[in-house]
């Protein structure tokens, strides 16, 4: 499975495709099971140069009976900043931002995922 991610360019903010628009919540991504509609969505993202920066696909994996990003790079981006548990995307909670703050892998420092749990 994979999602689409880019950065919103008036506030730099990350967000996700989701059936023609960026939504803010990795929670409300659309997400592809195959490529070519996901390549599809990536292109017309390209094709709103003035709304975001950069569009690119993430990977995803099952953790805790939802998907999340597979690289620990993701999961901060789709969390908001990670300077504490209760500012950012984060602290809105939800089965979703459970199994991401609790994934493990596909990172090279994996002792930093403990900035990401909520203690």
């Amino acid at each position: 499975m994979k999602a689409l991610t880019a950065n919103r360019l008036d506030d730099g903010d990350v967000v996700f495709w989701c059936e023609g628009r960026w939504v803010r919540r990795f929670a409300d991504a659309e997400l592809f099971a195959e490529s070519g509609p996901a390549e599809a969505a990536a292109a017309l993202a390209r094709a709103q140069p003035t709304v975001v920066v950069d569009p690119y696909l993430i990977d995803l994996e099952e953790a805790d009976g939802v998907l999340v990003p597979v690289a620990f790079r993701e999961r901060v981006r789709a969390l908001g900043p990670t300077i504490h548990p209760d500012l950012g995307k984060q602290a809105e909670g939800g089965a979703v931002i459970r199994a991401m703050q609790a994934a493990t892998g596909a990172a090279r420092s994996a002792g930093r995922l403990g900035l990401i749990r909520k203690k």
